[in-house]
C-alpha cells in the first residue's frame, strides 16, 4: 500500500514539475530573449559579411582599374579567397555566439578544437603544405586562369586554381590536377611576347641568294595573314650545314601563348613558295625541254629536206649522164 503511495507520489510531484516548468514565465522569457539574441547574431552576421564583401569588392575594383589585365584576373582570384576566408571566420564566431546562449562552456571546446587542429596539422602536412604553396601563387600572381603553363612534364592551359589543387587542360584534351604543394617550377608562357623560330632546310644544289630571295618575298604581309606575327620576320641566315643540305633559320616576334601558330603560318607562307618556285621551274624546263624537242625537228626536217634534195640532184646528174652516154653509143655506131 505504501509503495502504491510513493508511486503515486512520484508521479504527482513529476507532473507539478512539468507544470511549473511549462508555465515559468522567467524561463520562457530566457528562451524569447535568447531566440532574439540568436537571430540578431545571425543577422549581423550576414550583414557583416556582405558589408565585408562589398569592400573586398571595391578596394580590388579600384586595384584592377589601375593595373593590367592579367592582374585582374589575379585580383578576381584573391577577391573570391579572401571572401571565402571571411565567410568562414564569421560563420564560425556565430556558431561560438550561439553555443554560449545554451550556456555551453566554450573554453573546454575551443581548447579540444585548438588540440584537435594541432593533430590534424601533423598528421596532413602535405595538406597544408599544398594550402600555403596556392595561396602565395595566388598571392604573387605567379599565373592564373587561362594562362598557358608548364610544370614538370604537364603542360596546358590553367582552368582552376584552388588552395589545394591546380588543373590544367593540356592541349589534346587531357584534365591535370596537381596538387599546389608538388608545384615547384612553373614556366608561364602567358605573360610576355614569344619568339617563333623556323628551320628551313634547303638542297645544297640551290643558290644561297636566290633562296634568301624567296623566303623574304614569302614572308612578305605575315602580319596581316596571321595577326599573331607582330612584325616582320628576321631571316637569320645559315644555322648549319651538310654535304647534302644548308638550313636557314627564321624567327619572328609573337603574342604570348601564339609561337606554334605562327611557326605553321611561317611554314605554310614558305611551303606555298617553294612550290611556287618548282612549278616555275617545271615549267621553265618543260618549255626549254619543248624548244629543243622543235629545235631538233626542225633541224630533222632540214637535214631530211637537205638529203632529199641531194638525192634529187644525184638522181638528176645520174639521168643526165645516162642521156650523155645514149647519145654518145648513137653517135659511134652512126
Amino acid at each position: 500500500m505504501e509503495t502504491l503511495q510513493d508511486t503515486v507520489d512520484q508521479a504527482v510531484t513529476f507532473k507539478d514539475r512539468i507544470w511549473n516548468w511549462v508555465t515559468d514565465a522567467d524561463m520562457w522569457a530566457n528562451v524569447l530573449f535568447a531566440g532574439i539574441r540568436i537571430i540578431v547574431i545571425f543577422l549581423l552576421t550576414r550583414l557583416i559579411i556582405k558589408i565585408v564583401y562589398g569592400l573586398i569588392d571595391q578596394s580590388l575594383e579600384r586595384k584592377s582599374v589601375r593595373s593590367s589585365p592579367s592582374s585582374t584576373r589575379r585580383f578576381s582570384t584573391v577577391g573570391e579567397l579572401l571572401k571565402n576566408t571571411v565567410t568562414v571566420i564569421c560563420n564560425f564566431i556565430m556558431l561560438l555566439l550561439i553555443l554560449s546562449e545554451f550556456h555551453f562552456d566554450l573554453g573546454p571546446l575551443i581548447a579540444s578544437a585548438g588540440v584537435l587542429g594541432l593533430a590534424i596539422g601533423f598528421g596532413a602536412q602535405s595538406l597544408v603544405k599544398d594550402v600555403i604553396t596556392g595561396f602565395f601563387i595566388i598571392l604573387e600572381d605567379q599565373f592564373a586562369v587561362g594562362d598557358v603553363i608548364q610544370t614538370g612534364s604537364y603542360k596546358g592551359t590553367v582552368e582552376v586554381i584552388g588552395l589545394r589543387t591546380t588543373r590544367i587542360i593540356g592541349l589534346t584534351g587531357e584534365v591535370y590536377i596537381i596538387p599546389n604543394g608538388t608545384i615547384t617550377n612553373v614556366v608561364n608562357y602567358s605573360l610576355s611576347n614569344a619568339m617563333a623560330v623556323v628551320d628551313v632546310p634547303v638542297k645544297m644544289d640551290q643558290p644561297l641568294e636566290e633562296t634568301l630571295s624567296l623566303i623574304s618575298g614569302a614572308m612578305q604581309g605575315i602580319e596581316e595573314r596571321n595577326p599573331s606575327v607582330l612584325a616582320y620576320p628576321n631571316i637569320l641566315g645559315i644555322q648549319s650545314m651538310t654535304t647534302a643540305e644548308y638550313v636557314i633559320r627564321v624567327a619572328a616576334q609573337t603574342m604570348p601563348n601564339q609561337k606554334e601558330a605562327a611557326e605553321r603560318q611561317i611554314h605554310e607562307d614558305i611551303k606555298q613558295a617553294l612550290e611556287q618556285r618548282a612549278l616555275k621551274q617545271a615549267e621553265e624546263a618543260e618549255k626549254a625541254k619543248a624548244e629543243e624537242e622543235a629545235q631538233a625537228q626542225a633541224e630533222a626536217e632540214a637535214k631530211t629536206k637537205a638529203e632529199q634534195s641531194a638525192g634529187q640532184e644525184r638522181s638528176e646528174r645520174e639521168a643526165a649522164a645516162a642521156q650523155e652516154e645514149k647519145k654518145g653509143e648513137k653517135n659511134g655506131g652512126a
